[in-house]
């Protein structure tokens, strides 16, 4: 996954000179939108003169200001991206050529393994450990209550986490799919409440509303994305990026569902004895309604 802008310019802070780099936390602090500004206006932002925006941008690899604000066109068109779109541009329309060999298009199981192997390798180095023990600290704490959401395919995801907390903890729901409910329920979100949403390129607009309604009420949140990031990343308290790299127009969800078993695994090290003694009390309901 090649870095964001935001990325690039945080690795050359260090290149900069003094003047540069307040043109560069301007950029940083108002990213995405305060990239697209007039330089004048960033300038007068950052208390430098117009010359020294123009500098900054050549110090940071580009030919001049509308050359960055070009390379992060091609970002935003990224992160919008559909899977149409990708197969499109990527190439995977070779498949369709009718003289293709047996061999080319075989199932190439290996390079696929390696795709997938560096997806999750690249998606466990990059999260923070201090965002994933937040977030395992606040999905432990047995005095809050949980809330996920996901979106056209993340609910999957949501799901997954939702079904495994159940199994160790009280208090734990999915948000509900039906207008009204989902109403009612977002009417509901309290200062002891931990929302974790799953919001993946094309992002869905109703989660950054529930993002911001959750911190409204003085509540957590918890927003698992893409390395594009949500727009509710913006409210959240834990921000956990995944990698999406796939030879498939098709974003890969398989790092995040790799971290969502390393994190259910850490929250319920963390909840101990009393997630043992509800796991026991789960299957025993269970066995004893016919459920297993």
């Amino acid at each position: 996954m090649s870095p964001t802008l935001a990325d690039e310019i945080r690795d050359r802070l260090g290149d900069l000179s003094p003047a540069e780099r307040k043109v560069a936390r301007v950029l940083l602090a108002g990213y995405p939108a305060a990239v697209f500004e007039t330089v004048a206006t960033i300038a007068a932002r950052a208390s430098v003169s117009a010359p020294t925006v123009l500098r900054c941008a050549s110090r940071l690899g580009y030919k001049g200001f509308p050359d960055l604000q070009a390379a992060l066109r091609l970002e935003l068109d990224a992160r919008t991206a559909s899977p149409i779109t990708l197969y499109e541009t990527s190439g995977s329309s070779r498949h369709d050529a009718p003289d293709r060999s047996e061999e080319a298009s075989g199932p190439r199981l290996g390079e696929r393994l390696a795709l997938v192997q560096q997806a999750v390798s690249q998606t466990f180095k990059e999260v923070a450990p201090q965002e994933f023990g937040d977030a395992v600290r606040l999905l432990s704490d047995p005095r809050r209550r949980v809330h996920v959401a996901g979106g056209r395919f993340t609910h999957l995801l949501a799901r997954y986490l939702g079904l495994h907390l159940t199994q160790f903890r009280d208090q734990v729901s999915l948000f509900p799919d039906r207008d009204v409910e989902r109403a009612s329920f977002l009417t509901q979100l309290a200062r002891r409440d931990v929302t974790v949403l799953f919001d993946y390129r094309r992002y869905e607009a109703d989660k950054t509303v529930i993002a911001e309604l959750a911190r409204e009420r003085g509540g957590k949140v918890i927003v698992f994305t893409d390395p594009w990031l949500s727009p509710a990343a913006a409210h959240a308290d834990v921000v956990l990026v995944t990698q999406v790299t796939s030879d498939s127009p098709y974003d890969s969800l398989t790092p995040a569902l790799a971290l969502i078993e390393s994190l259910v695994a850490a929250v319920l090290d963390r909840v101990g004895g009393e997630g043992h003694e509800r796991m026991k009390l789960a299957e025993s309901v269970a066995r004893r309604t016919g459920l297993l």
